[in-house]
């Protein structure tokens, strides 16, 4: 039998979350803002839809658009919402970032790594690498740099940064370096921007197993709600 593909789902608030849930969805990326392309959401919007659904939330940390860290002060600030998200139960989160010459920032992961990784805390955290990649100077060496990092076990990518359709050549190629775990390529490869239902039976039929959706679950777009609907449709797409 074949793997049960994952759908995650952007939500916002509880109330996606209760329709992503709905519709399928096997996980939530909780996020805030969209304007900026997603940011840390606020400790009470985590804990609302932590109380709401029973499906895995991956919390992201972003404190504002682009792929930059931002100043040492801002990087502070970021692991200090870090650590408060994980105090609160949050044990999946989505980050990344790069430098200025397009290659990981390994100062802001560490950074990150050593708060969610502290040995008090009950679990080590599992983590999306996300769309950063898209822009890296290069994707393979970006890899390379991230292969030892504790708890990474998903890229979130489009291939390109103009979306899925300009990266499936990328895409395809990935997946199957995934499939034969080359150093670097064991995480997940997890499809998302720019993803349509007519990309996934090529997506499919090269083995990729994970899709993330964000306005594709909002028929009435990021003014609208998730709709359990919508997301009922790319769970029948990607099988029950």
């Amino acid at each position: 039998m074949s793997k049960r593909a994952l759908l995650e789902v952007i939500a916002l608030d509880a109330r996606d979350a209760v329709a992503a849930a709905e519709g399928g969805a096997d996980r939530l990326e909780l996020v805030t803002d969209m304007a900026a392309d997603g940011l840390t959401p606020s400790l009470a919007t985590f804990r609302e839809v932590r109380a709401a659904v029973p499906l895995p939330v991956r919390v992201m940390l972003r404190a504002s658009d682009g792929f930059s860290a931002g100043t040492p002060a801002d990087l502070l600030a970021l692991t200090d919402t870090a650590r408060a998200l994980r105090d609160a139960g949050a044990d999946e989160f989505v980050f990344g970032f790069l430098d200025e010459t397009g290659g990981p920032d390994l100062r802001a992961l560490d950074a990150l790594l050593a708060v969610l990784h502290d040995t008090a805390a009950p679990a080590p955290a599992r983590w999306t690498f996300h769309r950063a990649i898209d822009r890296a100077a290069s994707r393979e060496s970006l890899r390379k740099h991230l292969v030892d990092l504790p708890g990474l076990d998903t890229y979130l990518t489009a291939g390109s940064p103009d979306g899925v359709t300009d990266g499936l050549p990328t895409l395809l190629t990935e997946a199957a370096r995934t499939h034969s775990a080359e150093p670097g390529y064991e995480p997940v490869l997890m499809v998302g921007g720019g993803l349509h239902l007519s990309h996934v039976p090529r997506l499919l039929g090269a083995g990729i197993t994970a899709f993330h959706i964000g306005g594709a679950a909002r028929p009435q777009g990021w003014a609208g709600p998730v709709a359990a609907s919508a997301v009922g449709e790319w769970r029948g797409e990607l099988g029950e």
